[in-house]
């Protein structure tokens, strides 16, 4: 467990690193705030559609040929697409590189695959809660070194990021132990690779089915927030670079001390199935409260209480999907859901810039202002209402079982 840990520190690092400088850098290359801002749009959403396709497709070969190779591919394409990004003189070049970035990058589907290889059914959900504390932890540390390194040169930290992916791959290839022994691997085939026919697997799986929405429901709000959080606080609050820093790296921290820390303490009280219910409920709370925040000081208090409450319900959800499935389909579940996930950061940015157009311009006294994160707390209200109902028809049949 420590190396894999350790393998998606570093690759979160590597990732976070650009984040605070990737709008700038489009910004070099364009004329106006408007047309900086559909170009960054353009570049993410190549990636995210590369991304959709492909993470079935990386899961899938994992199975066959073991999560290390495909760990190592993914670790060997970030180092270039970083480094090119870096050199890029022209945005076709950016829209290039971040499609081939996207394709080559399921290394978080793969890590939590590996972490299914080596974990008892039992334990899924407190591992799966560590790997996300190095996703935190990761995205913390990253975006802090990426805006320091930034303000030195602006393509500093795309080299800096491509030098972390390479010193992964290091890691990797020398230390980091095969998890899938040869007699749990499992044929390829291109059917099942299908990123829409692998969606629909993944919801035949025994006693998932209606999660598969809840998961998408809940990306679809994390990413709408993702969007719309830096400009929300800049029309509200009036906060500056500094002040989302900060909020970003509070996440961070909540994210580090609630998965890594208090979840394993909370499974030996609670089942999971009552974490996810309490954590999602937690979560639409949070959103409707970002919202209704009248204080930039009350930003900082929603995140604290909101991620103590509800920070461990994506860990839990996805062991209940991964021990849905067979040891040999793991890195094709994984990919499934990380498939999802792009898919819906894809459809965020679309959803969240209307819903911020509709409400920039009134005054930041304004309730109506809140609206997108209404618009998530309405999303996690229903995944709610989903996931409860899921949850009580299993317990139904649970119970019918032996009779």
């Amino acid at each position: 467990m420590p190396f894999i840990l350790i393998t998606v520190l570093i690759d979160m690092m590597a990732i976070g690193l650009i984040v605070p400088v990737l709008p700038l850098l489009v910004g070099t290359f364009t004329s106006s705030p408007t047309e900086q801002t559909f170009w960054f749009g353009a570049v993410a959403l190549s990636f995210g559609v590369a991304n959709f396709f492909a993470s079935p497709v990386l899961g899938a070969l994992s199975d066959k040929y073991g999560r290390r190779p495909v760990l190592l591919l993914g670790f060997s394409g970030l180092a270039a697409s970083f480094i090119v990004t870096g050199l890029a003189t022209a945005l076709w070049m950016l829209i290039a590189v971040r499609l081939f970035s996207g394709a080559m990058q399921s290394n978080a589907a793969v890590a939590n695959a590996y972490v299914a290889d080596i974990t008892a059914p039992a334990d899924r959900a407190r591992r799966f809660g560590l790997v996300g504390a190095m996703f935190g932890l990761g995205f913390t540390l990253g975006p802090v070194m990426g805006g320091l390194l930034g303000s030195i040169d602006l393509h500093l930290p795309f080299f800096a990021a491509g030098g972390l992916a390479v010193l992964n791959w290091l890691y990797g290839y020398f230390v980091l132990p095969e998890s899938l022994p040869a007699e749990r691997r499992k044929p390829f085939e291109w059917k099942r690779a299908n990123p829409f026919r692998a969606l629909r697997g993944l919801s035949q799986l025994q006693g998932v089915g209606p999660l598969v929405a809840v998961i998408g429901l809940a990306s679809l709000a994390q990413f709408t927030l993702h969007n719309a959080f830096v400009l929300y606080t800049t029309f509200k609050f009036g906060w500056g670079p500094a002040h989302n820093g900060w909020a970003l790296f509070t996440v961070g921290l909540m994210s580090v001390l609630v998965q890594g820390f208090l979840l394993k303490h909370m499974l030996k009280k609670f089942s999971a199935r009552v974490l996810a219910i309490v954590g999602l409920a937690a979560s639409c709370l949070t959103y409707f409260s970002f919202g209704a925040a009248s204080e930039g000081w009350m930003m900082f208090v929603i995140i604290i209480l909101g991620n103590l409450l509800g920070g461990g319900a994506t860990a839990v959800i996805q062991s209940l999907v991964s021990n849905a499935a067979d040891p040999s389909s793991q890195g094709q579940t994984m990919g499934s859901v990380a498939g999802l996930n792009s898919l819906m950061a894809v459809i965020a940015p679309i959803v969240s810039a209307p819903l911020l157009g509709m409400v920039s311009h009134l005054s930041p006294g304004d309730w109506r202002i809140g609206l997108p994160f209404y618009f998530c707390a309405a999303l996690q209200l229903i995944g709610t209402v989903i996931a409860a109902r899921h949850f009580s028809r299993v317990a139904l049949r649970s119970r019918a079982a032996p009779a």
